[in-house]
């Protein structure tokens, strides 16, 4: 995509380290999508918190849209390194489940689903947003269907659940508790869920023969503001 601006518009900084001003750009994206949402994350407030001149947008990234999804990507960066590595051992559905759970709470607390949030009620506004964030959540979801597979694959449970069938329901139901979360601030009913998929990650270890799973709650609910 062609880029806006030329070069005398070009601050000192820009010029001495470019890709330095394109991680600024894109960290006060990720933290305006997260603060002010979608609708205030304008190229003049994003270049504020990047202290840069609103033009460097352009220049870098064609267009506010782009730079949004630049910052989707970059959380998304993080984020699936972090989930590659909470699973790389995991080989049972309730292992999955109590990995899932830490790892869920962890996105609660870094908003990385609030910038997927932001940008998915800006897609129903603009089809190229919406296809493009499509895009990044069917990546998402290929990555679930592809742990699924490999925790179902000999499992009790396998002749009764489909990878693809689960992929679609974890990202489905991790972004509706994750978008609900967000709009009231009570984490009390996710934490609620969570409690009772530590029981129902129980009986299915029991069920199929493994261990109990440590350090979930079993019984009862987590306690309020518990992280």
């Amino acid at each position: 995509m062609a880029k806006a601006g030329s070069t005398s518009q070009l601050q000192g900084s820009e010029r001495r380290d470019p890709e330095g001003t394109r991680r600024r750009l894109v960290a006060a994206a990720i933290a305006a999508l997260r603060e002010v949402g979608f609708a205030g994350a304008s190229a003049r407030e994003i270049a504020r918190r990047a202290e840069c001149n609103q033009a460097l947008v352009f220049y870098h990234f064609g267009s506010v849209a782009d730079l949004l999804v630049a910052a989707l990507d970059e959380t998304s960066r993080v984020r699936m390194e972090r989930y590659s590595a909470a699973v790389a051992g995991v080989t049972t559905l309730e292992g999955l489940v109590t990995v899932g759970i830490g790892i869920f709470r962890e996105d609660l607390d870094a908003g990385h689903v609030t910038v997927l949030a932001e940008l998915i009620a800006g897609a129903s506004t603009s089809p190229e947003l919406g296809a493009a964030v499509a895009e990044r959540i069917e990546t998402w979801r290929r990555f679930t269907e592809e742990i699924a597979r490999r925790v179902l694959d000999g499992s009790p449970f396998a002749p009764l659940l489909e990878p693809g069938e689960v992929a679609f329901a974890v990202v489905a139901l991790y972004l509706g508790i994750e978008l609900l979360t967000h709009l009231d601030g009570d984490r009390r009913p996710a934490e609620g869920l969570f409690a009772t998929a530590g029981r129902m990650a129980a009986l299915l270890g029991s069920l199929s023969g493994g261990p109990d799973l440590g350090g979930v709650p079993t019984s009862g609910r987590a306690e309020e503001g518990s992280p």
